[in-house]
C-alpha cells in the first residue's frame, strides 16, 4: 500500500513530533499535494497560444509599429492582448482534469512584460491559474506530461513530455488540442 505524504514526511523527519509535521504542512495542504501527484501535468504557453499577440497592435499607431523591430519589447504591449478564441474555456476545462500551469517566456529586454503577463493571468484566469504562472527561458527544466506551445524555442525541444505544437495543421485551435488530450487520456467529455 502506498504511503500518504504525511506518513512519508513523518518517516523523513523522525525527530519531529507529529504535531510539528502537521503544522509544517496543514492537513488541507497535504490533501492538495496528494491530489496533485495523482494528476498529469500540462504546461501551456501564453503568447499565440492563450494570448493573441497581434491583438495588441490596434492600440498603437501604425507608423510606430512599422518603426519597431521587436514588437515584444514595446513597453506595456503584453497588457493589451486579448485571449485567443476558445483558450479560456479550454484552460478551465483542462484545469479541472489535470495540473495546469502557464509556462511562458518574457522578453529579457522588456521588464514590463514580466508583470504584464501576471496581470493578464489575474484578469483572464484568476482562479484557474492562481500561483500557476511560471516565467522562464528554459522550459525544458519543467517536468510534466504535455507542453502546449506554438514554438520550439526556449527549451521546448528538450521538454521531457509531449510537445503539442499549437497552430500547426495537427493542432490548429483549442478544440483540436483538447480533443487530442481527452482522447489520448481516455477521458469522456462533451465538447
Amino acid at each position: 500500500m502506498t504511503k500518504s505524504l504525511k506518513e512519508r514526511l513523518e518517516e523523513r523527519f523522525p525527530n519531529q513530533t507529529k504535531m510539528s509535521v502537521v503544522d509544517f504542512l496543514k492537513d488541507n495542504e497535504l490533501q492538495k499535494l496528494e491530489k496533485l501527484k495523482d494528476k498529469k501535468t500540462i504546461y501551456i504557453d501564453m503568447d499565440n497560444v492563450i494570448v493573441d499577440f497581434k491583438s495588441a497592435f490596434k492600440h498603437y499607431d501604425e507608423d510606430f509599429l512599422n518603426r519597431t523591430d521587436n514588437k515584444d519589447e514595446i513597453d506595456g504591449i503584453f497588457s493589451k492582448m486579448e485571449p485567443i478564441k476558445g483558450a479560456i474555456t479550454a484552460v478551465k476545462l483542462l484545469s479541472n482534469l489535470f495540473n495546469v500551469f502557464i509556462l511562458s517566456t518574457a522578453p529579457w529586454e522588456n521588464p514590463s512584460a514580466w508583470s504584464d503577463k501576471l496581470l493578464w493571468i489575474k484578469k483572464h484566469l484568476p482562479k484557474v491559474a492562481y500561483k500557476r504562472l511560471i516565467l522562464t527561458h528554459h522550459k525544458n527544466l519543467n517536468v510534466g506530461d504535455y507542453l502546449i506551445d506554438d514554438r520550439i524555442f526556449n527549451g521546448v525541444l528538450g521538454f521531457n513530455g509531449e510537445h503539442i505544437h499549437f497552430g500547426t495543421d495537427q493542432f490548429p485551435n483549442w478544440k483540436s488540442v483538447t480533443n487530442y488530450i481527452l482522447i489520448k487520456e481516455k477521458i469522456k467529455h462533451n465538447s
